[in-house]
């Protein structure tokens, strides 16, 4: 062997052992697939479903021999054709602009596949489904159910709830999927019923407001007649207490005017006193007549009036 050919056989050997990689790398490929921890892989042989793939990596026959379809198990949010804004009629007659979305997930990819084999034929059967079930369950409500300045009336969680129970007895059972929520994200109103909407929001408004003042009044009635009661029992018995007080201080006066009896001259002498109290304030200068009472007491013989009475002579 010549030194030449001893020279070219390494390079020959490199070359062989890339192209068995590659041989084995390709062949893996082939007989071999890759399942994500998100995903659900359904394996047909021969155009048949045979079985479903594990996470991680699995092996399989050669195409067309096997083939392998991957699904997204994660929950999908949806909107949709049917989901987006469009005229829908209530129970009382009213147009109402409603959109809706879905978060749904598929839970049988075996399923899902025969009915669907794939993400975009089974969202377009979705569509149509959000369309019908929306215009069902809006249909048994009233148009003051989704729109009403009173949030304790609506109803949008009842009709959310009555949509998704609609949307899951066509799609659970019988095609692999579960809507796990439906969303109310958008109302509006037609611009030929805005006016007649907002008008007769203002005449419930105006029902509500004379309903309470109505209510007002009846309580202020009440609260006068019940006040004025008060007011009676009160002066009825301001007026007993007055009459026994001043039966109490006629009964004390009488025993005074006993007194006075004996000496008449005291008695109007006092009397001119308390007028002279009542008359006269402070810093009060008066020039007055001191021959009329009460003021005859300040005359200079006024103390005569003090005198006591002379005493009978006895026969």
């Amino acid at each position: 062997m010549s030194a030449q050919q001893e020279q070219k056989m390494p390079r020959h050997w490199v070359t062989i052992l890339l192209g068995v990689l590659v041989a084995i790398v390709f062949i893996i490929t082939i007989i071999s697939y890759q399942v994500k921890t998100t995903e659900y892989a359904v394996i047909t042989t021969l155009g048949k479903i045979s079985g479903t793939g594990e996470a991680g990596l699995n092996f399989r026959w050669p195409y067309p021999i096997q083939s392998i379809y991957k699904f997204d198990n994660r929950v999908r949010c949806f909107e949709g054709s049917g989901g987006k804004i469009e005229e829908t009629m209530t129970k009382d007659a009213q147009n109402v602009l409603v959109g809706i979305y879905i978060a749904y997930k598929i839970t049988d990819a075996e399923k899902f596949y025969t009915t669907w084999m794939t993400v975009p034929r089974a969202e377009e059967s979705l569509s149509n489904w959000m369309r019908s079930d929306k215009a069902i369950v809006i249909g048994k409500h009233n148009f003051d159910e989704l729109i009403n300045t009173d949030p304790e009336k609506m109803k949008l969680s009842e009709i959310e709830k009555q949509i998704r129970e609609l949307l899951n007895q066509k799609t659970e059972e019988s095609y692999g999927v579960k809507i796990i929520a439906v969303g109310v994200n958008s109302i509006g109103i037609p611009e030929n019923t805005t006016s007649s909407v907002f008008a007769r929001m203002v005449a419930e408004r105006q029902k509500i407001s004379s309903k309470y003042r109505s209510e007002g009044e009846s309580r202020a009635k009440e609260i006068r007649s019940l006040a004025d009661a008060k007011r009676m029992t009160i002066l009825t018995n301001a007026e007993a207490k007055a009459k026994t007080i001043r039966a109490g201080g006629d009964a004390e006066a009488a025993k005074y005017y006993s007194e006075f009896k004996k000496n008449p001259q005291l008695a109007a002498f006092l009397r001119k006193l308390d007028a002279m109290k009542k008359i006269m304030g402070r810093k009060t200068t008066l020039i007055l007549d001191t021959d009329s009472a009460p003021f005859d007491i300040l005359r200079a013989g006024a103390e005569n009036i003090n005198s006591p009475a002379p005493a009978k002579s006895q026969k």
